[in-house]
């Protein structure tokens, strides 16, 4: 055993250890279902920008995963210009429903689930339970009763038939409640209420800023599946002019099927431009995620 150590100082290394041919299989595979996972996520972004790039007639006869005539800019315009800029309209209340309806769910949802984790009161615990038990009731379940709920308040092809129901997010408060169960510590509080903090401010100035990367996580997956909500707008909106752009974007290819009018090309266009939104939104929020990781390694 001397001898042993003796060598292993002298040359300054441990003795390499051969590698298993069950970890090579291992990396193989891992290396081929991620590069499965990439090509099934890419190819679709990928035909939808080739096909953007198309006229109507190479659309249908060309490759679907190659260039044809690049004809981007007389798309661009045929879509800004069709019906007097209607897509311009569809996307701009896009925007206004989700902005708004999004960040009135994050300050909801951040303060109830700050609520939950941070105080004790009576009844807390069946509210916990009825929280995760709405998970499992079933969105479409709830369209007839909200239906009528909108008809007695007026607000049946309103804006506010879209933007208020936004609010109110059960599994987003429960993240929040989760976040701030593991970013928040009690003492903090406390000492803040022996400074003379109000509970206003203690959750203003300590608790939000505090959870703010759960907010923001919050708010980006809101954001996302209001942008992309489509079954609210078809129920709720009759006018044109107060469509979203998926909505408006569906009406548009149904219209092939009624008459003989096609408007493929403007929907595949349509929907690359109404990407844009989310990945400006993806990109400038990287920030937090990043510091909230940080914070997490430092813990």
């Amino acid at each position: 055993m001397t001898t042993t150590l003796d060598r292993r100082t002298v040359t300054g290394s441990a003795p390499r250890r051969p590698v298993a041919p069950h970890s090579k299989r291992t990396k193989a595979t891992v290396l081929f279902g991620l590069i499965a996972f990439t090509v099934y996520s890419v190819a679709p972004v990928w035909w939808l920008i080739v096909a953007a790039t198309k006229g109507q007639s190479d659309l249908y006869t060309t490759s679907g995963l190659w260039f044809a005539e690049f004809r981007l800019l007389d798309n661009f315009r045929e879509l800004f210009t069709y019906q007097d800029g209607i897509f311009l309209t569809w996307m701009w209340n896009t925007v206004v429903y989700s902005l708004a309806g999004t960040a009135g769910m994050t300050l909801i949802c951040v303060a109830c689930g700050y609520g939950l984790a941070m105080y004790r009161f009576r009844g807390r615990g069946v509210m916990m339970g009825c929280i995760i038990g709405s998970f499992l009731v079933p969105h479409a379940l709830l369209t007839i009763p909200s239906f009528l709920l909108y008809t007695d308040l007026r607000m049946i092809d309103t804006p506010w038939a879209i933007i208020v129901p936004s609010f109110f997010s059960a599994f987003s408060v429960y993240l929040a409640k989760v976040y701030a169960e593991g970013a928040i510590p009690h003492e903090l509080l406390e000492a803040a209420r022996i400074d003379g903090a109000g509970e206003y401010r203690i959750f203003f100035v300590i608790g939000a800023r505090l959870m703010s990367t759960g907010a923001a996580t919050i708010f980006l997956l809101g954001f996302v599946g209001s942008w992309n909500s489509f079954f609210g707008p078809l129920v709720y909106l009759r006018s044109q002019d107060k469509w979203t752009v998926m909505l408006g974007l569906y009406s548009w290819l149904k219209v092939k099927v009624d008459n003989s009018t096609d408007l493929t090309g403007l929907v595949v266009v349509g929907s690359i431009v109404s990407l844009i939104p989310m990945v400006v939104l993806m990109v400038s929020m990287q920030r937090y995620w990043r510091s909230g990781v940080t914070l997490g390694s430092l813990k």
